[in-house]
């Protein structure tokens, strides 16, 4: 195969799957690892792809991408829903859990205030969630700070402090990356400080988080796998990302 043949296919994987390794490509065609890092460095200065550890992934991939809440409820529904329902078993009948600002965890809000749990309080620096949780059986306490239009989620030095002086008995925290070694990250520094306190203020922390950010790094790191208790997801893990979930002791559920 010509290398500009090489080239286009490797630009429509990217396209298609929005990440292709180092190690897939030399064995599907048949080339050493030195050859497929020069494809990739060659695609990347046209503008194709942009080379990451052990690969590449779309141009669009860039570690500030974020897409606004509104963008987000529609994708990954489905597996949200079966994310939400395994999480709901996880909520203390009584006590306080904290609810992290996202489409997930605003799915397990829907399924509280559905219920009748008045034992129990949530917190939460989520408009949506707050919204949807006041007028139900639930006690609500809701976080204040400088709302962040694109996550419609309170962030700045008050909600930090305010987090900071609880200890929660669950908190379900959301992330946009969940890698092994740089463990959850988000693009926003505002957002990060804020989940960094939610994972501090919990007896116990999980992750919920769909199956498309394993293995994703966004810009800024908010908390190491060590310091979360478990995570529940759509599809198990595999790879490096199991090894290392395993070895920090995280459970993981598969919905």
């Amino acid at each position: 195969m010509f290398a500009e043949e090489r080239h286009r296919q490797i630009s429509t994987l990217v396209r298609t799957d929005g990440r292709v390794s180092v190690t897939d490509l030399s064995e599907r065609f048949s080339i050493t690892a030195e050859t497929v890092r020069r494809d990739l460095a060659l695609l990347e200065k046209d503008g194709v792809l942009r080379r990451v550890h052990g690969g590449a992934v779309a141009r669009d991939s860039a570690s500030t991408r974020e897409s606004s809440i509104e963008s987000r409820q529609s994708q990954y529904r489905a597996e949200k829903q079966r994310i939400a329902k395994a999480a709901l078993d996880m909520v203390p009948s009584t006590g306080s859990v904290i609810l992290d600002a996202g489409t997930t965890t605003g799915a397990l809000a829907a399924l509280l205030a559905a219920e009748s749990r008045t034992g129990l309080t949530v917190i939460t620096h989520s408009v949506p969630i707050a919204h949807l949780i006041s007028g139900s059986s639930v006690h609500l306490e809701l976080i204040g700070g400088r709302v962040r239009a694109l996550t419609s989620a309170g962030v700045g030095s008050s909600a930090v402090a305010a987090f900071s002086r609880l200890r929660a008995d669950v908190a379900f925290i959301g992330a946009n990356g969940v890698a092994e070694h740089f463990g959850l990250s988000t693009p926003d520094t505002d957002e990060a400080a804020v989940k960094t306190a939610i994972v501090r203020s919990a007896r116990r922390v999980v992750l919920l988080a769909d199956s498309s950010k394993f293995g994703e790094e966004s810009l800024v790191s908010f908390a190491s796998l060590e310091e979360i208790d478990a995570v529940v997801t759509d599809s198990t893990p595999g790879g490096a990302l199991a090894a290392a979930l395993a070895r920090a002791q995280v459970e993981v559920v598969s919905a």
